[in-house]
């Protein structure tokens, strides 16, 4: 049943509206994993299956939700993770949600594939996180390392776990992945015909569609797919934890690294020098067949927890979500899909809404399982 997303009680709420509002070529995108999705699914229903310890008669009369991470003052424990093509969801939408975040005082993380360029979010709202996909040109690598640190980012974000994209069915058949037949064109246009809400916002008033920190390198594209697959052929297959030093060397503040699923993988990006690693199997859309995030954190937290910060994501879709994952080792967790499906549901009020919500649902969760102070919520307690 549709939902309007003004009463979207719930992640679920603000699918369903991004599904009736966006053409389907870009929901799937959002929407879809990889292979056969047994990994997307294991990240929702491991979270679920997660219990929480429930402590009574603690005087929950005053709560903290706020924390502090490299530095930055956070309301609660929450980030905007990146997402790709974002500003196709709703007009020039890397800025919108970016706005939401700021707020809200939460983090915004900006994707090196978002429609909306590092200055123009920058200029607009706040320097963002910027997320690196290492390309296999290393010169414009550097130069988009060197545009985020002159644009004030505070945190580079490396993804370690994407050195080719991996099979993701959904975009094969919809023609967001390959060169799109004549027939998947007709119907990617008579779909956007039937959306004319985003037909108006998006299509027509929320042009340049072009991937804004690559523009340069993608003079010629003639389409997403076009773009897509210049973006796929450049990924770097040869990346190595040298690399770390690399970047290191361009980037003058918070490194992190995102993709980790191994404690021995923790361990050698906190030696190449990482400030923190994102406990994260890329939300399902990258190699299906491995373990749910929320079941990898702890080993992670454990063997590395004391020395850098230990962050989530995959599967994140409410406040008790969240808990669950500091109460297993986490300092924060970052949101993809939930955010993006708010986003193009109702553009920056709707995920100001939703990150309203999750505060609200935090709070209720901490209150009931006797948490006091999200600084404080270890693994068990």
């Amino acid at each position: 049943m549709a939902v309007n997303w003004r009463r979207a009680a719930e992640a679920d709420d603000y699918r369903r509206a991004a599904q009736r509002r966006l053409p389907r070529v870009l929901f799937d995108y959002i929407d879809g994993g990889s292979y056969a999705e047994t990994t997307l699914r294991r990240n929702t229903s491991r979270l679920a299956d997660t219990l929480l310890t429930q402590r009574v008669m603690r005087d929950m009369s005053s709560i903290s939700m706020g924390t502090e991470l490299f530095g930055e003052r956070l309301s609660m424990p929450v980030v905007l993770g990146p997402v790709g093509f974002a500003g196709m969801y709703a007009r020039r939408g890397e800025v919108q949600a970016a706005q939401a975040a700021l707020n809200a005082d939460v983090p915004f993380c900006l994707s090196t594939v978002g429609i909306c360029s590092i200055e123009e979010v920058s200029a607009a709202c706040a320097p963002p996180w910027f997320q690196l996909y290492m390309i296999k040109d290393r010169d414009y690598s550097k130069a988009l390392i060197q545009r985020a640190a002159e644009a004030g980012c505070p945190v580079l974000v490396v993804t370690a776990d994407l050195p080719t994209p991996g099979a993701r069915y959904k975009d094969q058949r919809s023609g967001m992945a390959g060169q799109p037949s004549l027939m998947a064109w007709a119907r990617q246009a008579v779909d956007g015909v039937f959306r004319p809400h985003w037909a108006w916002d998006v299509f027509l008033n929320g042009r340049p569609h072009t991937f804004g920190n690559l523009a340069a390198a993608l003079p010629k594209a003639r389409s997403f797919a076009d773009a897509w697959e210049w973006i796929g052929g450049n990924f770097d297959r040869s990346v190595t934890w040298d690399d770390i030093d690399f970047i290191k060397q361009h980037w003058p503040r918070t490194l992190v690294v995102k993709g980790v699923m191994h404690p021995d993988d923790a361990i050698a990006a906190r030696d190449a020098g990482a400030d923190a690693v994102i406990v994260s199997n890329h939300g399902g859309r990258q190699l299906d067949g491995v373990e749910a995030s929320i079941d990898a954190l702890p080993r992670i937290a454990d063997v590395v927890g004391g020395d850098v910060e230990v962050l989530m994501d995959g599967g994140v879709r409410s406040g008790l979500d969240v808990l669950k994952a500091l109460n297993r080792g986490a300092k924060a967790c970052l949101l993809g899909r939930a955010w993006a499906f708010a986003l193009a549901a109702g553009g920056g009020g709707a995920v100001e809404r939703m990150l309203e919500a999750m505060r609200s649902e935090i709070e209720a969760a901490m209150v009931l399982s006797g948490m006091s102070d999200v600084r404080n919520v270890g693994r068990y307690d």
